[in-house]
């Protein structure tokens, strides 16, 4: 019996619904939120027991891209945004602020849950040992990622793309395999999110991000030199 909780937030009475009877049925527990201020105000009070956040972009009070950023302060929460708006700018940018999936509306729930399902799995799988790669240890267990005894703060999306990468040490790998891999084969979005989001992991892995090379009408490859 799955006991994930997950806080949906959705302006649209029906929305919130159907995605409910979808999850309710798979197993796990429900909050709910028809507001960006509401929503806020349940995350504050049950920050510790939401596993996982499906949210609204084009809300009132305040928008989810608002509400991811204020999300991000202070939790790396997995987050699923969800917007009618299909503009390749609006992902990346929601992508940009921490979010970890996007899905265009009109969707199927039966694909919103599988991603859903996806991304909790990841997240509550553990392995026992730490990964030190050049000074950037990979907690598994904890899904952390410190740099010369440094925590650093990363998302669902920037802390699997990193691993990825790292797993792979040495590999050059395509931007294809790494949409693949990381992002599953059900994305359907441009490529040049991954480039989004290794500007941000170099960015984060400071000095160390030099590891992470660009292979010039390839894609990526992680190498400790």
């Amino acid at each position: 019996m799955v006991n994930n909780s997950i806080l949906v937030v959705d302006d649209e009475i029906r929305m919130r619904k159907l995605i409910k009877d979808f999850l309710v049925a798979k197993g796990y527990s429900i909050l709910e939120a028809e507001d960006g201020e509401k929503a806020l105000e349940i995350f504050e009070n049950e920050k510790e027991k939401i596993d996982l956040i499906i949210l609204d972009v084009m809300m009132p009070k305040q928008d989810g891209w608002s509400v991811l950023r204020k999300i991000r302060q202070s939790s790396q929460v997995p987050v699923i945004m969800l917007t009618a708006r299909g503009e390749e700018q609006d992902e990346l940018f929601g992508f940009e602020l921490g979010a970890d999936e996007y899905i265009s509306k009109p969707f199927s729930p039966k694909i919103l849950v599988a991603r859903v399902e996806a991304i909790l799995k990841r997240t509550t799988q553990t392995e026992n040992a730490n990964k030190d790669f050049g000074g950037i240890i990979i907690d598994e267990q904890g899904r952390t990622v410190t740099v010369d005894g440094k925590n650093i703060e990363m998302s669902l999306r920037e802390y699997e793309l990193l691993k990825y990468l790292v797993d792979n040490e040495n590999i050059a790998l395509s931007r294809d395999k790494i949409l693949n891999n990381v992002w599953n084969y059900d994305y359907y979005g441009d490529s040049r999110t991954i480039d989004s989001h290794i500007k941000k992991i170099r960015h984060k892995l400071g000095k160390r991000g030099k590891y992470i090379k660009t292979m010039r009408g390839i894609g990526y490859k992680f190498e400790v030199k």
